[in-house]
């Protein structure tokens, strides 16, 4: 479908911003790191970690740990979910990335992180849903049992605000759960070739907590190993 004029401005405008961005970015960052960021390529990458992050575009990854080019194979989804493993030959996005990063790069640490605000946990108290998004639909029923243990958890008396941040938190356990439902990661953890976290990102600070399984608890980020 053609655009209008007016339309084809705007967006050529859009675009024209990404296009500086890009300019800048190989005459500065990639001009300094030039020798680092080609031997990634002749040599390939070797992340030391998968990251499942949240698509919400006020969380990046490599800027909220200052991380590098080659560090983390990323991702990223609505609301940061891991569907449980299914064994079958359709689409699934989220767990290729978990079975290549495991399989074929052998990433040694999974983190998944969660954030405060975020709009997929949020939606999950909404009362009503777009119909026309049936994937999205689908997709955010992988949060309801976070919902429901918050509610549990909290009562009758909690507040909505209350409730998000605690639907956010114990969305991450959720998903870490699921994510031991794919054998080979199972299998790798148990035998202690394989490290999963749960983070927690406060977009509100720059604080990340972490989930301690010990206590059941999130702790500061900087109190890890303590």
């Amino acid at each position: 479908m053609p655009l209008s004029k007016n339309a084809a401005d705007l967006s050529i405008q859009r675009l024209k911003e990404f296009a500086d961005g890009n300019e800048t970015f190989q005459q500065t960052y990639f001009k300094k790191n030039e020798a680092q960021l080609l031997t990634l390529v002749k040599e390939g990458q070797n992340p030391r970690a998968l990251f499942i992050g949240c698509s919400d575009s006020r969380v990046i990854p490599d800027l909220i740990i200052q991380s590098n080019p080659g560090d983390l194979f990323v991702v990223r989804n609505v609301g940061n979910f891991v569907a449980p493993y299914k064994p079958d030959e359709d689409f699934h996005s989220t767990a290729a990335g978990i079975e290549y990063a495991v399989l074929v790069l052998g990433v040694s640490e999974i983190i998944i992180c969660g954030h405060s605000h975020c709009g997929a946990i949020e939606s999950l108290y909404k009362s009503s849903c777009n119909t026309s998004m049936i994937h999205t639909a689908k997709w955010l029923t992988l949060g309801e049992k976070a919902k429901s243990m918050a509610m549990l958890a909290l009562g009758e008396n909690a507040t909505q605000e209350e409730l998000l941040r605690a639907t956010e938190r114990l969305s991450i356990v959720t998903q870490i759960e699921n994510l031991l439902t794919y054998p080979y990661v199972k299998k790798m953890v148990q035998e202690e070739k394989l490290f999963i976290h749960g983070w927690y990102y406060d977009i509100e600070t720059g604080a990340i907590d972490y989930y301690d399984p010990d206590s059941y608890q999130f702790r500061p980020l900087s109190e890890v190993g303590e």
